[in-house]
C-alpha cells in the first residue's frame, strides 16, 4: 500500500472533518452529516444505500470475482454537550459537540474510501458502515434489526475509536472482552414527606437512598470475584428542593458494568436485593427499572490476530492489552452476528486530547491518514487479489 496515496487526500480529509466538527448532530438527527457521507460515496463510485436506522450510510465496493465480504463501520453522533475548545471549527450548533472524535471515525473511514477507489487492490467486495447513534441509544442494534447483515452480509467486521492519552495511531487491542456491559438502573426510594423540625413524623427517603448509595459500594468489592472485572457508580442523586422539607421520594440513577454473562447477570440480582433491603430497613419502599443496554465487546480470536498483524505491518505500534475497558460501545450488536475486532488508535496525549466527552476534547487530524492507511490495508489483506 502506498501511503502517499492516502496522503495526498490530506487538505480535503482535514476539512471535511472540521466542518463536521462544526456541525455536530445528536442522535438519528445525523441528517447532515449522512449526506455528505452519501454524496462523497456516490462520486467515489461506490453504491450507496441510505436510510438505514434513519440516517444511516452504507457504502458498497466490489472489484475482481471473490464473494468474500469485509465491513468497516465507523459512527457519525455528537454528544449533547457545550464546546469550550475556542477552535475555528468549533461547534456551530448550540448545546452540541464532537466530544468523542465520530467526526474523526467518519472522516476517516471515507479517507479509506477515497483510497480503495482509486487503487481497487483488493477482490471481493467491502461495506462501508456509517452508524447513527452509537452513544446512548444503540444505533448499530436498530440497523441490524432493519436488516444490515441480510442486505450487506460480511464475512468480519472492523471498527476503532480514537483513544486519549497515547501515542497518535498506536494500535490497542486483545481477543475476547475488549470492552464492558453496560446495564442500568433507576430507582426511585419513597418514603413520607414532612416538616424538617419533626422529622419522626416523616419517613425520609434521603437518608434510605444515601444508605443505599453506601451500601452498593459492597456489591463488588463483598459479591464479586475478585478476578472478575465489575463497576457500580451511582451517577446521579436527586431529592427534594429546600433545606427544611423532607421529600416524598429520592431518584438514584446507576451505571452497572461487567465482562462476563455470568458477572452480569449476578449483578442484576444482587442489585436490587440488596436496593430494597436497604429501603425496608428506613421505612421506605424503592422501585427499581433495571435495564440490560450495551453488551460486552467480545473482538474474535482470528480477526484480533488478523488486525494485530495488520496494524504491525503499518508499523503502528500495537499494545496487548491484558485487560479490557470498562466503557461500552454498541459495536457489540454486530460482533455478535459476524466475527470481527473492534480496537483503539491512539489520539496524542496532549493536555486537550485526555478524557473523551470533554468539552474540550477534538480528534487529532494525523489520526485522519493512519487509520485511512490501515483501513486501506486491512481490507486489501482481507480480500487479497490473486
Amino acid at each position: 500500500m502506498n501511503i502517499e496515496k492516502v496522503s495526498r487526500h490530506s487538505d480535503e480529509l482535514r476539512a471535511i472533518r472540521h466542518d463536521l466538527h462544526a456541525h455536530p448532530e445528536l442522535l438519528f438527527e445525523e441528517v447532515r452529516t449522512s449526506a455528505i457521507v452519501a454524496a462523497e460515496l456516490s462520486r467515489l463510485g461506490f453504491k450507496v444505500t441510505t436510510g438505514l436506522a434513519g440516517t444511516g450510510v452504507i457504502g458498497t465496493l466490489s472489484n475482481g470475482t471473490s464473494r468474500k465480504t469485509v465491513g468497516l463501520r465507523a459512527d457519525m453522533d455528537a454528544l449533547p454537550i457545550t464546546e469550550t475548545t475556542g477552535l475555528p471549527y468549533a461547534s456551530r450548533n448550540p448545546g452540541k459537540m464532537h466530544a468523542c472524535g465520530h467526526d474523526g471515525h467518519t472522516t476517516t473511514l471515507l479517507g479509506a474510501a477515497r483510497y480503495l477507489a482509486e487503487t481497487r487492490q483488493f477482490d471481493g467486495t467491502v461495506h462501508l458502515i456509517f452508524q447513527p447513534a452509537e452513544e446512548d441509544v444503540s444505533g448499530a442494534k436498530r440497523m441490524i434489526a432493519e436488516g444490515l447483515f441480510t442486505r450487506f452480509p460480511c464475512d468480519a467486521i472492523f471498527a476503532f475509536h480514537n483513544w486519549p492519552g497515547t501515542p497518535v495511531g498506536q494500535v490497542q487491542l486483545k481477543s475476547g472482552a475488549m470492552m464492558a456491559a453496560v446495564d442500568m438502573a433507576k430507582v426511585t426510594v419513597k418514603g413520607v414527606g414532612g416538616h424538617g423540625a419533626v422529622p419522626h413524623r416523616a419517613v425520609d427517603p434521603v437518608v434510605a437512598a444515601s444508605a443505599i448509595v453506601m451500601a452498593l459500594q459492597t456489591i463488588v468489592s463483598r459479591n464479586i470475584d475478585p478476578g472478575e472485572a465489575a463497576v457500580v457508580t451511582v451517577g446521579a442523586f436527586n431529592a427534594g428542593r429546600f433545606c427544611t422539607i423532607i421529600p416524598d421520594r429520592a431518584v438514584l440513577d446507576i451505571g452497572i458494568r461487567s465482562c462476563k454473562d455470568s458477572v452480569r447477570n449476578q449483578l442484576a440480582q444482587r442489585i436490587p436485593e440488596l436496593i430494597r433491603t436497604q429501603a425496608a430497613a428506613f421505612g421506605c419502599t424503592a422501585d427499581i427499572e433495571y435495564e440490560f443496554s450495551y453488551p460486552a465487546t467480545m473482538n474474535s480470536p482470528e480477526e484480533t490476530l488478523f488486525a494485530r498483524t495488520v496494524a504491525e505491518e503499518m508499523g503502528a505500534g500495537v499494545v496487548d492489552l491484558d485487560k479490557p475497558f470498562m466503557v461500552s460501545e454498541d459495536f457489540a450488536y454486530m460482533l455478535e452476528h459476524v466475527p470481527g475486532c473492534y480496537f483503539m488508535m491512539g489520539n496524542g496525549d496532549e493536555p486537550h486530547r485526555r478524557m473523551l466527552h470533554d468539552p474540550g476534547y477534538d480528534f487529532n487530524d494525523e489520526l485522519l491518514l493512519k487509520g485511512a492507511a490501515l483501513w486501506g490495508r486491512l481490507v486489501e489483506r482481507f480480500l487479497p487479489r490473486a
